[in-house]
C-alpha cells in the first residue's frame, strides 16, 4: 500500500493536520500567530544548518525552532516588546538560512521543496519521521493540556494553581518545534502557519468546548490534505498551496454559517 505515492502523501498529510490541531487551537487562543510564523521560518535556519553539518533535517529544524522560541520567550519584557523580537528572529533566521543554503558547495538543494513543501516525494522514512513527531506531539499536549489551557484562559490563575507560565510556553514552543519539523516535508516553512492557524479559525465557528475545537481542527485539517492532494493531482497545481486553499475554503463556509447562525 506504502508503495504508491499518493497513499504516502495522503498519510503525510493527514499525520501533519493532526499534529497541528491542538497546536493550531492555542496560537488561536492565545493570538500567537506571529510566534508560529518566527518559528516557521527558523526553520530554514535549521534546514541550512543540517546540510552543512550533515545531520538530520528534522534534528536541525527542532533545535533551532525550539532555542529560537527559548531565546524569544528570555528576551520578552526586557527591553524588548514581544512582537519586535519575533519580527526580528523570523526575517533574519529566515534571511541567514538562505544566505548560508548558498555557501553550500557540492549540495543540491530543492529551496522551493522547503519554502512550499514537496509532499508527493515523502517516502517511507519520511512518513516514519512524521508519524513519530505526531505520536511525541499528541502525547504531549495530552500531558499538559489541563496546564495549557489554564494558562491561557489566565495567567494569574496559573500561578494561583501551582503553575509556571513560562514553562507552559516552553512545553507549547517544543510542541511547536516538533509539529513544524515533521511539517516542513509537506507544505514547506512558507505555509505551515497557515495550516496551523486556519483549519483552527474554522474550527472555533462551530465548536462548543476547548476539547471539540481541537477535534474540529484535526478534522478539518485532514479533509483538506486528502481533498487538497486530490485537487492538486486534477488539476496539476502545487500540493502544499492546493492544501492550504481547501483549508481557506472551508473556513470562508464555516465563517458564513456562524455569520447566518449569528443573525437568525
Amino acid at each position: 500500500m506504502l508503495d504508491d505515492f499518493m497513499v504516502r502523501a495522503s498519510l503525510a498529510g493527514i499525520g501533519v493536520a493532526l499534529a497541528a490541531a491542538p497546536l493550531g487551537c492555542f496560537v488561536v487562543w492565545r493570538r500567537m500567530a506571529y510566534f508560529g510564523e518566527a518559528t516557521a521560518h527558523a526553520a530554514m535556519l535549521g534546514v541550512a544548518l543540517s546540510l552543512a553539518l550533515n545531520i538530520s533535517i528534522f534534528l536541525g529544524v527542532l533545535v533551532v525552532a525550539v532555542v529560537m522560541a527559548w531565546i524569544v520567550t528570555q528576551l520578552s519584557g526586557r527591553n524588548y516588546a514581544m512582537d519586535t523580537l519575533l519580527g526580528v528572529f523570523a526575517h533574519s533566521s529566515l534571511a541567514v538560512g538562505l544566505v548560508v543554503v548558498s555557501f553550500l558547495s557540492g549540495i543540491r538543494i530543492d529551496l522551493m521543496a522547503y519554502l512550499f513543501g514537496d509532499i508527493l516525494a515523502v517516502s517511507r522514512v519520511d512518513l516514519a519521521i512524521i508519524w513519530s513527531g505526531v505520536l511525541v506531539v499528541i502525547t504531549l499536549v495530552y500531558w499538559r493540556w489541563t496546564a495549557l489551557l489554564t494558562t491561557t484562559i489566565n495567567e494569574e490563575l496559573a500561578y494561583a494553581s501551582g503553575l509556571n507560565p513560562k514553562k507552559e510556553q516552553l512545553f507549547l514552543s517544543l510542541a511547536l518545534g516538533v509539529t513544524i519539523a515533521v511539517a516542513i516535508k509537506v507544505v514547506g516553512v512558507l505555509l505551515i502557519v497557515a495550516l496551523l492557524i486556519i483549519p483552527a479559525a474554522a474550527a472555533r465557528n462551530f465548536a462548543r468546548t476547548p476539547e471539540a475545537m481541537a477535534i474540529g481542527t484535526a478534522m478539518i485539517g485532514s479533509v483538506s490534505a486528502i481533498v487538497g492532494l486530490r485537487a492538486a493531482y486534477i488539476f496539476d497545481t502545487p500540493a502544499g498551496p492546493s492544501i492550504v486553499c481547501l483549508a481557506l475554503v472551508i473556513f470562508i463556509i464555516s465563517s458564513l454559517a456562524g455569520f447566518m447562525r449569528a443573525r437568525a
